[in-house]
């Protein structure tokens, strides 16, 4: 009960163990990546959702005029499944709702947004390496929020 508790607070992620470690790691690493390299603006990190704290955005960010939504994943360069395909279709389903729970509570809705997935890859020979995939299909066609 105390292990569950604790990752719902942590965002999932019980920085306590190497996994959690890792995660907190990597969504550090990737918040750098896009303010560094990207020029993105970070608006939020860990957003989580005020009626369901079970639905967590890892990074807000502004590309331009453009509103980024990015799910950090971290694993090694050893792992059986890359980050990119961790984001699966239950994944994907927790985040549109959080998704659109954000962007409904905004005052001023952005005309475009996006969803990008960064994927963290971490090797005890190398430097992490940040791998970046943008626009990543999340919504159907013609989706908009109704305001």
């Amino acid at each position: 009960m105390l292990a569950w508790l604790k990752r719902i607070f942590h965002g999932g992620k019980n920085p306590s163990t190497p996994a959690g470690e890792r995660g907190v790691e990597g969504e550090r690493l990737a918040a750098e990546f896009f303010r560094g390299r990207r020029g993105y603006a970070i608006i939020a990190r860990n957003w989580r959702n005020p009626r369901d704290q079970r639905e967590e955005i890892d990074l807000v960010c502004r590309d331009g005029e453009v509103l980024v939504f990015v799910e950090v994943k971290s694993r090694p360069a050893t792992a059986l499944v890359p980050g990119y395909f961790a984001v699966d279709r239950r994944k994907k389903k927790v985040l549109r709702r959080a998704i659109h729970a954000y962007l409904t509570q905004l005052r001023s809705r952005p005309r475009t947004f996006r969803f990008d997935v960064a994927e963290i890859v971490t090797s005890t020979r190398t430097p992490p390496q940040v791998l970046h995939f943008q626009n990543v299909p999340l919504f159907p066609k013609g989706y908009h929020v109704l305001r």
